[in-house]
């Protein structure tokens, strides 16, 4: 399994290439999982779960398969 961090590379990564940059609302989550290694990791007061269920919930416009792969990769880790 990938951590955090390594998802979260790709995501910004590939979003930017979609032309549209990361969606304002899932970003402070996005960048919160670019210093995180694991699901079971802190991120000040809140842990890494709720920060990539925050992500999720907000990244609605990032599309397509490789979208799609990742976002089911952060759900796999939920």
């Amino acid at each position: 399994m990938r951590s955090l961090r390594e998802i979260a590379t790709e995501i910004r990564i590939i979003w930017s290439q979609q032309g549209r940059g990361v969606n304002f609302a899932a970003r402070p989550y996005l960048e919160a999982m670019l210093e995180l290694e694991s699901i079971d990791d802190q991120y000040y007061a809140e842990d890494a779960r709720t920060q990539v269920r925050y992500f999720l919930a907000n990244a609605a416009s990032f599309k397509g398969s490789d979208a799609r792969r990742l976002k089911d990769e952060l759900r796999a880790m939920l």
